[in-house]
């Protein structure tokens, strides 16, 4: 360990409540099944060994050496795997039933520093460690920091900041987007974006190729990729012609079937999809089919009388909500539409829009991650696909995405088999990011009071 690692180490320590600066600097995962991020058949009685935010050893129990003393995490009975890499989130938002009324509630943005880690903490008790928000104003900036020493409990975040678009969205506070009229502009207003803090750049509706071309120029003289919000065939085309790095909705189901060599030009060229299918088209049904799920004690404890109270207003007869005005249509491309990319073998990660209308953090991973298997994923692949594949499309794959000697310890703990069911992907027991443990009181145990905290 370098004298450089040591100092780092040191001054992270003095950043964390008294709590985590006790908890032992080793400890070991004991016992469970571990899918490693890897598409490839997991290791049974696996024993996983944390130092510090580091894992030392990851494998077969008869193959790591637990040193004497050290505290151990039973996960018998249960799967270890990676910590989930979400491509696409919104931390400003909870599940609201409708944008605008809600941004009117929190006045503006007036409120986002109360509704920001009630979202952060959903990620997080749903084995979020890592996500990409796409497009929330710069108040992010302060949550993220938040985070980062400790004070809440939330994942580590990757921010665009305010979208770039030629079309104004009304109703969402200014902060949010920036409207651009030409391509020189495009190329201006990116470079400010990434001075200020943005370490993605999001473009939305309405950019010219050229828009597109000047944004890609200027996000990659900085080493930033580019993420875009993209529906229609022409604007795909356009995005892939000026170099975007991801795009963002394809397969979603808004549209009629791909052409095939649209899509067999995102497959071959390996450029990442992140499909967002389940916020609507999954979600939609499932609430029909039990609407309890919009109205649960742990959602009442965590938002307070008023948010939560406003968040129920917002759920009366959500079926005439603006938000799913096109979803039954969405439905019936669906099975085309989603299953196209996952058949061509494209090179997809994983992401939610959480969460949009009813499409809370806590569930909206599982949720998206089930509705791929839906649509033709194996559960590994899925799995892989949040996993390792989400860290290689941030550029993180050298610390980040799988379990195995030398990476962060970001790491889940997931009560069942979801190579079985990965609906079961929902019942997370244990989630650590970056060494420091975090767990559901159902699933309270001696050694994890003394490694961690509960939600």
């Amino acid at each position: 360990m370098t004298r450089l690692f040591l100092a780092l180490a040191v001054f992270a320590a003095g950043l964390l409540p008294a709590a985590a600066q006790e908890a032992p600097r080793t400890y070991a995962i004991v016992g469970g099944m571990m899918v490693d991020g890897y598409e490839a058949p997991p290791v049974h009685n696996a024993t996983i060994l944390v130092e510090g935010n580091r894992i030392i050893a990851a494998g077969p129990a008869h193959e790591v050496v637990i040193p004497d003393g050290t505290p151990v995490i039973d996960a018998r009975g249960k799967t270890v795997l990676p910590g989930l890499i979400d491509l696409h989130i919104h931390l400003d938002l909870i599940g609201h039933g409708d944008y605008d009324e809600y941004y009117e509630f929190l006045g503006g943005t007036r409120r986002l520093p109360e509704v920001m880690p009630i979202a952060a903490k959903h990620m997080m008790r749903a084995g979020v460690t890592t996500g990409v928000d796409l497009g929330s104003p710069f108040d992010i900036l302060e949550v993220r920091e938040r985070i980062r020493s400790g004070e809440i409990p939330g994942p580590r975040l990757v921010i665009s900041g305010p979208w770039i678009t030629r079309i104004k969205l009304d109703g969402v506070p200014d902060s949010y987007q920036i409207v651009i009229s030409s391509p020189e502009e495009a190329a201006a207003r990116t470079l400010e974006l990434i001075d200020t803090g943005s370490d993605v750049i999001k473009t939305w509706l309405g950019l010219t190729r050229d828009d597109l071309k000047a944004v890609v120029k200027a996000a990659h003289s900085r080493g930033v990729k580019v993420h875009s919000h993209l529906y229609k065939v022409p604007a795909m085309r356009d995005a892939i012609a000026a170099g975007v790095d991801v795009l963002q909705h394809v397969g979603s189901a808004k549209m009629p079937p791909y052409p095939e060599d649209l899509i067999r030009k995102i497959a071959e060229d390996r450029i990442p999809v992140v499909q967002t299918i389940a916020h609507r088209i999954w979600l939609y049904p499932a609430t029909g089919k039990n609407p309890g799920r919009l109205n649960t004690p742990e959602l009442e404890a965590d938002m307070g009388a008023d948010v939560f109270a406003e968040m129920q207003r917002s759920f009366k007869n959500f079926r005439a909500l603006s938000y799913f005005k096109d979803t039954p249509d969405e439905i019936r491309f669906s099975k085309i539409n989603a299953r196209q990319f996952i058949d061509a073998n494209a090179y997809m990660g994983v992401g939610t829009d959480a969460a949009s209308p009813l499409n809370f953090h806590t569930e909206a991973i599982w949720r998206e991650m089930s509705a791929l298997v839906d649509s033709g994923m194996t559960p590994a692949r899925a799995i892989t696909a949040a996993t390792k594949t989400g860290a290689e499309i941030i550029g993180r794959s050298n610390d980040l995405g799988t379990l195995e000697e030398g990476k962060l310890a970001d790491i889940v703990i997931v009560d069942g088999d979801p190579l079985a069911d990965i609906n079961l992907l929902d019942y997370v027991a244990v989630t650590i990011k970056d060494g420091q443990v975090w767990y559901d009181p159902k699933y309270e145990t001696e050694s994890l009071k003394a490694l961690g905290r509960a939600f």
